[in-house]
């Protein structure tokens, strides 16, 4: 991997970012666990919309495939040879071709009139309140946050440094060098894109992914409801290193977000926002 000046100045604002992240790492909401078979805990109402559709689904699949077994069941129990010798002949049955060809079509207009709706939320973006921009790279991620001036790398944390920068052992392969950082309740825009090959941008725990396509702008917004740390990963296979470009999502308090902006732009060589910028910023 080439180390351009932009980089290395980053292993600067990167180290600072690791002392102050440090111990909000404790509390790692969204990540798999083993064995686990259920969604990661949401806390957007983008994720909570979709927990709940998949519900809903899964209740109409059962009644479907508990449809389907009894309908089996009869014709089991009363139409084999024993209890019915003589087989009928007819060949059709209008009302029954209606119905199992109109209910289908009814069940799915009921969904989708049930779906289009979250979909629309999903890519309807609202005002935001902070803008990033991420860039999948192979193979890692690029992080730029225009109103503030700061750019960064993403690349995965080796095992040995897991401890130091406050993860657990069981977060290797979702622990990143560097995390995105946002505050909790706000409601934030990303622009996705790609340097090379297409990536894509997920965190389970916010209901969120995209497709990073080279020469395109792809978006998407969410509004993290708890503090915590959140984890996703590369969701479009992009080459040989494809499963190890973690995403890390820090959502901490208005005022450790302040402090944290401060810091990386120092880090960074930027000036500290004046009281007037910081004003201008919040409306």
């Amino acid at each position: 991997m080439m180390f351009t000046p932009s980089k290395i100045l980053y292993g600067l604002a990167a180290s600072a970012t690791a002392v102050f992240a440090a111990p909000a790492m404790a509390e790692s909401i969204g990540k798999p666990h083993s064995g686990g078979i259920g969604f990661q805990p949401g806390v957007t109402e983008l994720a909570h919309d979709l927990h709940w559709f998949d519900a809903i689904l899964h209740w109409v699949s059962a009644g479907i495939v508990l449809l389907v077994v009894v309908l089996l069941a009869i014709v089991i129990l009363r139409f084999n040879a024993k209890k019915n010798p003589t087989p009928a002949r007819f060949t059709h049955h209008a009302l029954l071709e209606v119905a199992w060809t109109a209910a289908p079509i009814v069940v799915l207009i009921v969904l989708g009139a049930i779906s289009l709706p979250i979909l629309y939320k999903q890519l309807t973006i609202p005002d935001a309140d902070l803008t990033i921009k991420a860039t999948g790279n192979q193979w890692y991620w690029s992080y730029d946050y225009p109103d503030e001036e700061i750019s960064f790398d993403a690349l995965l944390l080796p095992r040995e440094d897991l401890e130091p920068n406050g993860y657990q052992a069981d977060e290797y392969l979702l622990a990143a060098d560097a995390a995105v950082v946002v505050p909790v309740n706000a409601t934030v825009h990303v622009l996705v894109t790609g340097s090379d090959v297409i990536h894509a941008w997920t965190v389970p725990a916010f209901g969120v992914k995209v497709d990073a396509v080279p020469g395109r702008l792809n978006e998407l917004w969410f509004a993290a409801d708890t503090i915590g740390t959140y984890f996703g990963q590369c969701s479009e296979l992009c080459g040989k290193d494809h499963s190890f470009m973690p995403i890390v999502v820090k959502v901490v308090s208005q005022e450790d977000y302040d402090a944290w902006l401060e810091t990386t732009r120092t880090a960074q060589g930027l000036p500290a926002k004046t009281a007037i910028e910081v004003a201008s910023a919040a409306e």
